[in-house]
């Protein structure tokens, strides 16, 4: 393992060691304590609420997904989390009533397979199909708005989406999305969901197409939120940063601002669509999220942002600060991003989302069984964002065979409370927990035993990986013995 530890052998340097790093405790008994002091180890972490996310569908059912074998869950893509499904609504439902599910399940279920999530976005227009929404819900009634790419509304337009109001339009579309519903909200699989059923590729803008004025965007992103919130009350929405305006910088937010005091959080479509002085529009925008709710930021087409000039890595490094991501895309061919950017999105994967850091630990190198011992800790939070899903402190006492003899968790310390903080200023936190092991029952008997520390739940299972070594394949990390007596 990588540490620096002194084992303290007398009391007086135990009492020096502590004096140093925490001040001292008034009226605290004598006990000769080991201290440990860890580095960390670098490597990009698989937790909840953070990552990359690939975008295997990206509105086009080929792109970018096609090329990987059916066992290829992008393990050598160091920090992707979640694979990223933007598919039509067309695509889903080409018959009413009647559901392809499988183009999002089978995807899906090789990342599940490998303890990763899935995150969807069903969208109903698009500039390459014409029929984004199906067309047998214009057969039932809704009325078409005809429209060429970049013109407006044209009669004899090539494309063809819905009045995004339309009476018809919203039956049929609130019928899916509590289909989807039913099969999707609330599964601890799924990351989020994107409400994407208003505007050109999900992002909320009309720009491109019906041309849609402020008040009327707002009133209908309004309605699509609701409709969202209703279907899937039990799982993370997102929503484009694009319904306030694409390159709208005057803080002004109203769609936004709504879909926040409706727990619904941000994701940026897209940065480094155009070169830097222009290269992200909304940072400010997501400063009123990110402290609540993890941000998501979508990067441009990687190949299109190169060809365009707009791409590069250290803004995008930048933009993961600004707007204290928790996630960014894989906008391409993974294997080309990755091969392209691998020292990139390794220093990313340093600050995307959270990154607990246990720097110190002071424990007792003996115990009495049945007696209150104290445990000192000195904690940070390396990554942008806040630790969204918390997690709690817990020690596991293991025999020689490995197993579980004590489990101790504290709930006095949420790693939810930790500050982020610049990276020349990380904050720290300093805690200490009192325990007791083998009060009662279960049986403990005196011996030598290894000790592990691990963030999770209150009941102590754990949850979090963290920057360190000695990982017991559960999230338990090795860092010493200790002696009951």
């Amino acid at each position: 393992m990588r540490l620096f530890f002194t084992h303290t052998l007398h009391f007086l340097s135990a009492v020096s060691v502590f004096l140093l790093l925490f001040g001292g405790i008034p009226g605290s008994t004598a006990a000769q304590t080991q201290n440990f002091t860890f580095q960390d180890t670098g490597k990009a972490l698989q937790n909840p609420m953070m990552g990359w996310t690939m975008h295997f569908y990206s509105n086009i059912p080929s792109n970018y997904g096609s090329q990987l074998a059916p066992s290829d869950t992008l393990e050598w893509f160091e920090g992707c989390s979640t694979v990223y499904l933007r598919i039509p609504w067309a695509y889903m439902e080409p018959e009413e009533g009647k559901f392809n599910w499988a183009i999002l399940d089978t995807p899906a279920q090789r990342w599940i397979a490998k303890g990763k999530k899935v995150a969807f976005r069903f969208t109903t227009s698009e500039s390459w199909l014409e029929y984004a929404t199906p067309k047998w819900v214009f057969d039932a009634g809704a009325k078409p708005l005809r429209y060429s790419f970049g013109e407006g509304p044209k009669p004899d337009g090539d494309l063809c989406d819905p009045i995004f109001d339309d009476p018809v339009y919203l039956e049929k579309l609130r019928n899916f999305l509590r289909a989807a519903g039913k099969r999707y909200d609330g599964n601890p699989n799924v990351a989020f969901i994107d409400i994407g059923t208003f505007g050109m590729w999900g992002e909320g803008h009309t720009g491109f197409s019906s041309r849609l004025g402020p008040k009327d965007t707002l009133r209908v992103t309004k309605l699509h939120i609701d409709m969202h919130l209703e279907a899937f009350p039990k799982t993370l929405l997102c929503i484009s940063d694009d319904v306030d305006g694409p390159q709208n910088t005057t803080g002004n937010y109203p769609a936004t601002d709504y879909a926040r005091s409706k727990g619904v959080t941000l994701r940026d479509d897209s940065i480094l669509v155009q070169p830097a002085p222009r290269m992200w529009f909304h940072a400010d925008m997501a400063d009123r999220f990110w402290r609540e709710m993890p941000v998501i930021l979508e990067h441009e087409h990687f190949g299109s942002s190169k060809h365009k000039n707009a791409w590069d890595d250290a803004l995008l490094i930048r933009s993961v600060e600004e707007y204290h991501a928790a996630y960014m895309s894989i906008h391409w061919w993974p294997q080309e991003e990755w091969e392209a950017c691998r020292e990139t999105i390794r220093k990313i994967n340093q600050r995307l989302g959270y990154r607990i850091q246990l720097r110190e630990i002071e424990i007792p190198e003996s115990i009495e069984i049945g007696k209150p011992f104290t445990v000192r800790t000195l904690w940070a939070n390396a990554g942008v964002s806040p630790c969204y899903p918390g997690g709690f402190l817990t020690l596991t006492l293991k025999d020689a065979d490995g197993g579980i003899a004590a489990v101790l968790s504290d709930e006095t310390l949420d790693m939810r409370t930790l500050e982020a903080g610049p990276p020349e200023a990380i904050p720290v936190r300093r805690h200490e927990s009192t325990f007791c092991a083998g009060l009662i029952a279960p049986t403990t008997r005196p011996g030598t035993y290894e000790v592990f520390v691990s963030v999770g739940q209150r009941d102590g299972t754990p949850i979090l990986e963290l920057p360190m070594e000695g990982d017991d394949g559960q999230h338990r990390y090795r860092i010493g013995k200790i002696e009951l007596k």
